[in-house]
C-alpha cells in the first residue's frame, strides 16, 4: 500500500534538485519500478518547494520534536500513523480551503452537478 492507497496512479513526485533526487538510480526507481513521474523546481525558486517545506516543518514540530524513537520501526509507525490518520484525514490546511487533504481531493474530483451555477 502506498500513501494509504492500494496503487500509485499518475503520481507526480516534486522535489528540489538535491543530489538524492537527481541521482540516476533514484530516477530509475521512480520511473521504471514505481511508475512515478518526477518533477523538480527551478534553480533558485523557493516557491516551488513551499508545500513540501511546510509539510516537513509541520512534521518536525508536531511529531518528531515530541517523540524519542528507540527504533526505526517505531519512528516509521508513528510518522505513518500521523500522516494517514491525522494529517490527511482531519488536520485542516489553509492551502486546501481549511479542509483536510482527503476531503479537498474528494471534492475536487467530483463532477459539478450544475455547470451553469458554477459560472
Amino acid at each position: 500500500m502506498c500513501g494509504g492507497r492500494a496503487a500509485i496512479d499518475e503520481v507526480i513526485f516534486h522535489s528540489d534538485r538535491g543530489s538524492t533526487y537527481t541521482a540516476s538510480s533514484f530516477t530509475v526507481l521512480c520511473r521504471d519500478k514505481l511508475g512515478i513521474r518526477q518533477s523538480m523546481g527551478r534553480v533558485g525558486s523557493w516557491l516551488d518547494n513551499a508545500a513540501a517545506e511546510s509539510f516537513f516543518s509541520t512534521l518536525e514540530h508536531e511529531v518528531l520534536s515530541r517523540h524519542h524513537f528507540t527504533t526505526r520501526a517505531e519512528a516509521r509507525s508513528v510518522v505513518l500513523t500521523w500522516c494517514h490518520e491525522f494529517y490527511n484525514i482531519s488536520r485542516r490546511h489553509s492551502s486546501a480551503a481549511m479542509t483536510a487533504p482527503n476531503d479537498y481531493e474528494h471534492a475536487a474530483t467530483q463532477p459539478v452537478e450544475n455547470p451553469e451555477a458554477a459560472r
